[in-house]
């Protein structure tokens, strides 16, 4: 008896979800968000700064010789040619800054590396990247 009432639930449930991915995204991001503190997701502040087409953050900690180093990498996938072609350091510190404004535990952190990664769209696997590397504490 409880089966019958479970399965139309479950399709119901199953149904309502398909139509709605997006909100299932947000769903998920904001728990993610929640786990690892306000602000780890890049802002569209960031992504519009470069004309950036995907933006992803990646945080480490890891241990050298006794040395405890802890980074948060965030890479910037094909941004506007014309953007990029002018002072790239400049747009890295930029973008450092907004995020570490935004993301509330990184004073956690010691470092932050932007990485510029421009890919061919004629030949995906011509890729090249740049990275700037700048101390949580100058900003």
């Amino acid at each position: 008896m409880k089966i019958r009432y479970f399965l139309p639930l479950l399709f119901l449930c199953l149904w309502s979800c398909s139509c709605a991915p997006e909100e299932i995204a947000k769903f998920a991001f904001s728990n993610m968000e929640g786990f690892l503190g306000e602000g780890f997701m890049p802002s569209e502040e960031i992504r519009a700064l470069g004309k950036f087409e995907s933006t992803s953050v990646n945080l480490s900690n890891s241990s050298q010789d006794g040395l405890e180093e802890s980074t948060i990498f965030l890479k910037l996938e094909n941004g506007d040619p014309k953007i990029m072609a002018e002072q790239r350091e400049l747009l890295a510190r930029k973008c450092a800054e907004l995020y570490l404004k935004d993301f509330e535990k990184a004073a956690d952190y010691e470092k932050i590396t932007i990485q510029f990664v421009q890919t061919d769209s004629y030949n995906p696997q011509n890729v090249s990247m740049e990275e700037y590397v700048f101390a949580t504490k100058d900003f």
